[in-house]
């Protein structure tokens, strides 16, 4: 696709998380669309066949094909042609492909289950791609099957973004099935495809499910610029009765490049073909009471995927200021098209509009046009044309599957090659005997250190089975993920002393956090998901999410992840023991002493530093969702780390947000996040505009025990700095600490984070620059007689000591307004989920 401009799609690569996308408006020099860079493949078969102009290269004498035990199979008195031979797979195999440019590519496969001695109709497989020098991979098709009532080929199309490198495509039979391909294509989409901030951390995976002439007759692949197939809208239309066809238009189109308000202009016909533009569906009558929306299109889509979508239009019913109509999706306004105030308007110009859409647990996606309150004229709502790609955002696979590879090919084999390859295969034998007897008695001795204590009965059975391998929520395979972070439930026993409540040092929504120690001496603390949760699933997707995020990412202010262990249907988290607890625990606790003010500054640094870099860092964008003083923890030397991903969400945050349940915590939860559903890295920084008044005041966000206008602590604080009162209520132990310069910037900063417009906050890098210039303040303040330190004018003006205010190094991120439908569901969590913890190695 060519650009979603303000629409960033946001997509998980981890569990909690999902990634956001932005398409460049990179548009073409010439009207004809270029022949792109290709692969053809033609599975099974020694010869190469041509199919709508494409000739498909026979794959046993590619050099594609990497499998150990495959066939290939032909059917009998049939023209040549892709869908005549079939390579089947009884174990798993790959094809890989050698990409010289990064870039979003379109990757075919081609499947028909013809008749032959083996019924192809029967198999069972999986499909997986492996895009990124990383090796993260994604799964393309889950339990497939080739059954066609039709006897047509089916084609499953996506769109990747991959590096530079070896992209590989796996087949993996499920059980005791087989696998099969008949083609396959990959080639690099135009240049209009690729996207603005691609990044190989997260890669692009879009599933094409519709694609729609509207008003038109079917588009085959040979008359599509890059063979693309595109079906007519009448067994889609819900009421037919609404619209008609217009008559097709034999005016020369205007291929322009423009932007205006989200709608961009075709540049060329890779973007649509030229038949798409010629036809529409127009409206017959206005809008009944019982009909709303004249005309109305019905989609079925996965349940909870979303889709971005496509809608094509051009002026051949007159200029876009001579119409103007209303786009829904299932009822919600999503955008007003055309207009007098529409900045480009032209006879015959095609244009097109993207968004994203969630099916919020329905299996039906309903797109609408239909005429705006500001229109008198009647035939003015159309449409010309529709795409629909479902978001593949399950967790990446982090590494491919274990292959034996058998080239097919290359049959050119240098004799040097040979007897280099003779020699060190010799001496690999001699280095695996002495690793596997050593391997052996390691084992042995494990064994025996462990057999002093008994085990405890298993929760759920006593199966050793994974949960992970399963597969996740999604239905994406866990199973080539992190395994050398998996520790034994065995193990994790001993630690803790078969999970002694005298070594319980937390509570929690997800479960029990104990103190425990590693066979290698190691302090950790263990997070035991609930026994109800691990009957219902309900705490898995945390668990999965919290995987996914800390397994990929390392930072000297975010908790980092031990390992886990998910035998026995148990959930458990093991992270580095943070010694001195949460920042919670030193703002409330009596028991404990009190943080001076230069103390708590430098906390607030080290969580800013830790946010910003989820956010801007090399993890590609991660949302927390989740910020509180609680999940701050605090290590010997008082160094902070944010903690709690288990409701985290992943992908590129610049520009973008994404409909989502609301989930956090009641006191810290952004209000426009509350009311629009729409999640932003600015989520984060307003709880943690919440944190930074916890941290001044000492008082929990929420404290029912006071008058209601008081109750909330972000009201109350905004409140009372807004009448020029905020130092009446900061906390009494520090009172005679703050500089008064340093509390203005960090008042300033706080109500800065917690504006009501998203907006208007900044982001997390500038949020760290104030903080650090708060401390600088602090640290340069000049001495002061005790009666002179107090903070009473705080509010007036002061002279600032002559430090320099550099410019901010993170840009603002302008977020997008665009209204996406989400769910009515308010999930929080109120409780702390795990509150000791130590560093164990500094990160």
């Amino acid at each position: 696709m060519e650009s979603l401009h303000n629409h960033k799609i946001h997509i998980p690569l981890f569990s909690p998380f999902f990634f956001l996308l932005h398409f460049s408006s990179l548009h073409f020099l010439s009207l004809a669309c270029e022949p792109p860079h290709k692969y053809f493949v033609n599975c099974g078969s020694k010869a190469d066949a041509n199919l709508s102009g494409r000739v498909f290269t026979a794959d046993s004498s590619s050099g594609f094909l990497c499998t150990e035990k495959s066939r290939a199979i032909e059917r009998t008195n049939q023209s040549p042609s892709p869908y005549q031979t079939a390579r089947i797979f009884s174990q798993q195999s790959y094809y890989q492909f050698g990409i010289n440019e990064t870039g979003t590519y379109l990757v075919r496969l081609h499947f028909l289950a013809f008749s032959s001695e083996v019924n192809l109709s029967t198999a069972l497989f999986d499909v997986l791609a492996f895009p990124n020098v990383s090796n993260s991979g994604f799964k393309l098709l889950s339990n497939f099957t080739a059954k066609n009532s039709s006897n047509s080929p089916l084609i499953e199309e996506f769109f990747l973004g991959i590096d530079p490198g070896t992209f590989k495509i796996y087949f993996v039979p499920q059980a005791s099935s087989f696998a099969f391909v008949n083609a396959i294509e990959v080639f690099l989409a135009p240049a209009s495809f690729k996207p603005e901030n691609y990044s190989s951390s997260f890669p692009l995976v879009l599933r094409t499910t519709y694609r729609v002439n509207v008003g038109g007759q079917k588009i085959e692949p040979d008359n599509d610029a890059i063979w693309r197939k595109w079906d007519t809208d009448s067994i889609y239309l819900s009421n037919s009765n609404a619209a008609v066809d217009s008559q097709p238009s034999s005016q020369s189109l205007n291929w322009q490049s423009f932007e205006s308000d989200g709608f961009v202009g075709a540049a060329s016909d890779c973007i649509a073909p030229y038949s798409v533009y010629q036809t529409a569906k127009l409206m017959t009558t206005r809008a009944e009471g019982s009909n709303p929306f004249n005309i109305t299109w019905s989609f079925n889509v996965s349940a909870d995927a979303r889709h971005l979508v496509r809608v094509h239009f051009c002026g051949i019913i007159g200029p876009a200021g001579n119409f103007v109509f209303n786009l829904y999706s299932n009822g919600i306004f999503i955008k007003t098209v055309g207009g007098p105030d529409f900045s480009f308007s032209r006879l015959y110009s095609p244009f097109y509009y993207d968004f994203v859409l969630s099916s919020n647990r329905s299996e039906f996606i309903n797109i609408s046009i239909g005429p705006s309150i500001h229109t008198t004229t009647t035939n003015n709502s159309f449409l010309n044309g529709l795409e629909m790609l479902e978001i593949i955002e399950g967790p990446a696979l982090s590494n491919p599957p274990a292959s034996v590879c058998n080239m097919k090919g290359r049959k050119k084999i240098k004799m040097g090659l040979v007897v280099g390859s003779v020699i060190g295969g010799l001496s690999l034998i001699c280095i695996l005997i002495v690793g596997i007897l050593f391997g052996l008695k390691y084992r042995t001795a494990k064994r025996v250190e462990t057999s002093e204590w008994s085990p405890m009965p298993a929760v759920g059975g006593g199966s050793n089975h994974s949960r992970l391998t399963d597969g996740t929520i999604t239905g994406s395979p866990m199973n080539y993920l992190n395994l050398g972070l998996k520790i034994s439930f065995a193990e994790l026993q001993q630690a803790t002393n078969n999970f002694d409540t005298k070594l319980l040092i937390g509570e929690g929504g997800f479960g029990n956090v104990y103190r425990g120690t590693l066979l290698n001496g190691r302090n950790v603390a263990v997070k035991r998901g609930k026994r109800d949760e691990q009957g219902s699933g309900q705490g898995l997707p945390e668990f999965q999410t919290e995987i996914m995020v800390l397994s990929q990412i390392r930072h000297r202010h975010l908790v980092s992840l031990i390992g886990y262990c998910d035998e026995r249907s148990e959930m458990i988290l093991v992270y580095e023991f943070m010694e001195k607890g949460s920042l919670r625990d030193h703002l409330y606790d009596s028991n404990l002493p009190r943080l001076s003010w230069k103390q708590r500054l430098e906390i607030c640094i080290g969580a800013a530093r830790g946010l910003h870099y989820l956010h801007t860092g090399a993890a590609g964008g991660i949302i927390h969702r989740d910020v509180k003083s609680t999940n701050i923890l605090l290590d010997e030397n008082h160094v902070a780390k944010v903690a709690d991903f288990g409701l985290s969400r992943s992908g590129p945050l610049d520009e973008t947000h994404v409909s989502t349940n609301v989930k956090g915590t009641f006191g810290y939860l952004d209000p426009e996040y509350i009311m629009s559903q729409q999640l932003t890295e600015k989520s984060d920084v307003y709880s943690f505009g919440v944190v930074l008044l916890e941290v001044l005041c000492a008082r929990p966000a929420i404290d029912t025990m006071l008058p209601r206008d008081e109750m909330n602590l972000a009201e109350w604080g905004m409140l009372c700095k807004k009448k020029g009162l905020l130092e009446q209520i900061v906390d009494s132990s520090i009172k005679n600490q703050i500089d008064p310069s340093s509390f203005r910037n960090f008042s300033e900063t706080a109500e800065k984070c917690l504006q009501e417009d998203a907006n208007d906050r900044p982001t997390m890098g500038d949020v760290l620059w104030d903080l650090e210039y708060a401390f600088q303040l602090q640290q340069t303040a000049k001495h002061r007689e005790p009666h002179e330190d107090s903070t009473a004018n705080a509010s007036s003006a002061f002279v600032l000591p002559n430090v320099q205010r550099f410019p901010s190094v993170s840009s603002t991120i302008n977020i997008d307004d665009l209204a996406l439908p989400g769910d009515d569901e308010l999930d929080t969590t109120e409780v702390e989920v795990f509150s000791l913890l130590r560093v164990g190695d500094a990160r």
